[in-house]
């Protein structure tokens, strides 16, 4: 059986937590596309995991996959792999051999590439991982697959520094890479991490065929996918269901279910529209509540109302299973809340979400409002029946507008702060 959890907003819906809850049922978690530019947030008990490239399993002590979707520093993967062991966790990871490096020379491009873009700027995290999606493109990647034949590796170095070389040279940037360091730095990695590589995608469709459970974790959200995300102020990978097939070489007959996470709320770091952002103190109030900061980069988190139309089209291109809303505590206190389910522009109606930044700019939020709810002791929130009236009524209206039931309701960081409405494991 394959689970998929994957965003439904810009990113930072709580995939970590979400991953992390359902990980306890699964046998094997992956990470399909992507790179250390995304960061999800795991608390046990008192302490708090931040993974920027490992999944989110790791913590159940799983089996983990780095799938050939995702893009790999190496020197940050071991990093955490260190940090796991140092917790008394011996990770059993493996890398596909067809992923790609990122490599010294792509976070340097990366700069250079987000000045030259004025207001086109995604406002990359500055990690490298466009340009490396970008040589992977255009064929002048490097695999782990290269990293293990030496004579290979040494062979793409050859070719494609003094390329890169010219590049930085015509931009004016004065950064020296020499090919012997990068060299002996990248064998390091590669002694260290020889023995987590292997073909992925034989390995998953093994364990598939065997009756293992497997959990796909995405990265970022929907709206920042490379083709129907908010481009071009968007990641650089499939964010979308989609990616699943290609980032692990499974077939999409064998996705049993894909699980929306979705905010109570719209958050997003990072440029581009956003019709229904809060530039005020209700905006403040979410943000300073809901603590939202970027966990790769510290960069507060833009914050506004739920935004059902940018839903509603993640939920048609991925087709979700089932909805797990998270943060629905940070509302409460608040006397009013409200939901956007479409679009005015230029006295025009949208209920679709447009492909065109420039319209998207120009669009202003219709909302349905709801009365609020007081603070409320979640300890005591065993059922749905246990919910307050409020709250019932705003999760049946993204039920109802989605054409999606919900499955889960977070309402906290920690594995016990969940409410489950119905089991994805059996049915939905």
């Amino acid at each position: 059986m394959i689970v998929s959890i994957i965003g439904s907003q810009w990113g930072d819906e709580g995939k970590g937590k979400v991953t992390d809850f359902y990980a306890e049922k699964s046998d094997i978690v992956v990470r399909f596309q992507g790179g250390n530019n995304a960061g999800h947030t795991i608390v046990v008990g008192d302490k708090v995991y931040k993974f920027h490239l490992m999944p989110s399993g790791a913590v159940h002590k799983k089996s983990l996959v780095l799938g050939n979707g995702v893009v790999i520093d190496p020197k940050i993967l071991i990093e955490e792999i260190e940090r796991l062991k140092k917790d008394g966790f011996n990770p059993d990871i493996s890398i596909s051999d067809r992923a790609n490096i990122i490599m010294p020379y792509h976070k340097i491009l990366d700069g250079i590439e987000e000045k030259m873009k004025g207001a086109l700027a995604a406002g990359t995290t500055m990690k490298g991982i466009g340009p490396c999606y970008s040589d992977k493109i255009s064929r002048f990647g490097i695999r782990f697959s290269d990293l293990l034949d030496i004579d290979v590796f040494r062979e793409k170095l050859n070719l494609i520094i003094p390329i890169k070389q010219k590049i930085f040279n015509a931009f004016g940037e004065d950064a020296k890479l020499d090919i012997d360091s990068i060299f002996n730095e990248y064998l390091t990695y590669r002694d260290y991490l020889k023995k987590y590589i292997k073909d992925t995608s034989v390995f998953l469709n093994n364990a598939y065929d065997k009756g293992n459970v497997i959990l796909m974790e995405g990265a970022q959200g929907t709206h920042l996918d490379i083709d129907h995300g908010i481009y071009p102020f968007t990641t650089s990978s499939n964010t979308n269901a989609g990616g699943i097939c290609t980032g692990t070489g499974v077939s999409p007959k064998k996705i049993d279910k894909i699980v929306g996470i979705t905010k109570a709320y719209t958050s997003r770091v990072g440029e581009g529209p956003f019709p229904a952002e809060l530039c005020n103190s209700e905006g403040k109030y979410i943000q300073s509540k809901g603590k939202e900061f970027g966990t790769t980069t510290g960069r507060p988190r833009r914050c506004g109302w739920l935004d059902l139309v940018l839903v509603n089209y993640a939920c048609l291109i991925n087709n979700f299973s089932a909805l797990a809303i998270t943060k629905i505590d940070v509302l409460s206190g608040m006397k009013k809340v409200k939901i956007c389910y479409a679009y005015d522009y230029n006295g025009e109606i949208l209920y679709n979400f447009p492909s065109n930044m420039n319209l998207l700019a120009k669009c202003k939020p219709i909302y349905k409002e709801f009365d609020g709810w007081e603070e409320i002791d979640w300890k005591k929130i065993k059922d749905i029946n246990s919910l307050p009236e409020n709250i019932f009524k705003y999760i049946r209206y993204i039920e109802e507008l989605t054409k999606t039931p919900i499955c889960m309701i977070s309402f906290g960081p920690k594995r016990d702060e969940t409410l489950i409405l119905k089991d994805i494991f059996r049915g939905v």
